[in-house]
């Protein structure tokens, strides 16, 4: 039998004629990722805010760590952490104040306080900066003192809205580090996100939802698989040899290959055998290559074909 860190069942929340969420289903293995997917508007924060007891559902369930949000709500929110879209740190204190204070709000002694402070600022590369006030930092900097905030009780369930929204890619690189290194903590982690490759970096499992509703549900690989089909892509290390390996996987694939570039070739192939035999055709013909692989479709192509729309588009 499964235990889930984290589980939600039949979640339904209106707010007024508006029902955000319609009977939503959400469960996460302990140290895991679970990458909520969805368009803006679809019900991706409303989801987060009843799991971390900040809304009441209008129906279902949920319980986080064994604890019900309803009639645990307290023991709930000492087993979670939560960083919203948007930075909440108080721009007026240092960096060591705010993990301070947010240690003391949970009962830590002083001296319990700033050591935990000391130990996070450290972990997250703000030693150095833990003395200045935060509306000094960047972008990234209070992005990751906002990772730190949410960690200060060691929560055994974290969820992670948006986290990197605004953030350039290599800041963006630097929160994904933390996500990994947290996972093999075996902390498990809720991540909403609009970016496609970020789901598919860092998630174990997805989920995909659209007004309101649960559309589908896999690991990365499984939802790709939505789509169907898989692509076959050949450099070869002689540009004049990639003729006959494109006819090696025209006969295997039965459909004309195509040529993105000099020396390349690409078809796409139904099935797991496919490649395995263009790669024994390929080597009996004695063809060099430098480059040769097996490609799933994107998610970006699978969240479009689910949804019709791409994750940015508001949604109706």
């Amino acid at each position: 039998m499964t235990t889930f860190a984290f589980e939600a069942e039949g979640l339904v929340k209106r707010f007024k004629k508006t029902t955000a969420l319609d009977g939503i289903d959400l469960a996460a293995r302990q140290g895991t990722v679970l990458g909520v997917l969805g368009p803006n508007g679809a019900g991706k924060t409303t989801a987060v805010r009843i799991l971390a007891t900040l809304l009441r559902p209008d129906a279902g369930r949920a319980v986080v760590g064994g604890f019900d949000v309803l009639r645990d709500a307290a023991k709930v929110r000492r087993t979670i952490g939560l960083t919203g879209q948007y930075a909440s740190v108080d721009e007026d204190l240092t960096g060591m104040e705010n993990l301070v204070l947010i240690g003391q709000l949970l009962d830590l002694r002083g001296t319990e306080a700033r050591a935990r402070a000391s130990e996070l600022l450290a972990e997250f590369g703000l030693s150095e900066a833990g003395g200045r006030t935060a509306k000094t930092y960047s972008g990234g900097m209070r992005r990751r003192l906002d990772l730190a905030a949410s960690l200060v009780g060691r929560p055994d369930v974290i969820y992670l809205d948006e986290p990197t929204t605004g953030l350039d890619p290599a800041k963006r690189e630097d929160v994904w580090g933390i996500i990994r290194r947290l996972v093999g903590d075996g902390v498990t982690i809720l991540l909403t996100t609009q970016y496609l490759e970020e789901a598919d970096a860092l998630a174990d499992d997805i989920s995909v939802i659209d007004r309101g509703k649960v559309i589908a549900n896999g690991t990365p690989a499984e939802l790709k698989r939505v789509v169907g089909g898989q692509t076959v892509f050949v450099r070869t290390a002689d540009p004049e040899r990639v003729t006959e390996a494109a006819a090696i996987l025209a006969d295997i694939a039965g459909r004309p290959a195509e040529s993105p570039g000099r020396g390349m070739a690409t078809v796409p192939v139904v099935g797991d055998t496919a490649f395995t035999e263009i790669v024994r055709r390929i080597d009996a013909a004695g063809i060099r290559v430098t480059e040769l692989s097996l490609h799933l479709p994107k998610l970006d192509e699978v969240f479009f074909t689910l949804t019709g729309r791409h994750t940015e588009d508001e949604a109706a």
